[in-house]
């Protein structure tokens, strides 16, 4: 009897090297069972920031047109002023 509690405590604990390989067999293991989940948040991630530079780049060219107009109406506003009355206070 006190042999059978003594070949269960002889046990060898783990070296340092198996419980890494043990941790990185645990690891692949649960990178293998989850592949699907994590390549569909993936995907889902890519297309999310696919939209936002795709939105801002259609903003960023959207107000470089807006610009343009704003150049033309200070244009205008010149010609105005420069056409406009002239009185003592202004010429």
């Amino acid at each position: 009897m006190a042999e059978l509690g003594a070949e269960g405590s002889a046990k060898p604990l783990l070296t340092a090297a198996e419980k890494q390989l043990l941790r990185r067999r645990q690891e692949l293991n649960y990178w293998k069972q989850n592949a699907s989940r994590i390549r569909s948040r993936n995907l889902v991630t890519g297309l999310a920031i696919g939209a936002f530079v795709v939105g801002l780049f259609s903003y960023t060219i959207l107000s470089v047109k807006q610009e343009r107009i704003m150049d033309e109406l200070d244009e205008e506003a010149k010609v105005h002023i420069i056409r406009g009355p002239r009185t003592g206070a202004n010429s």
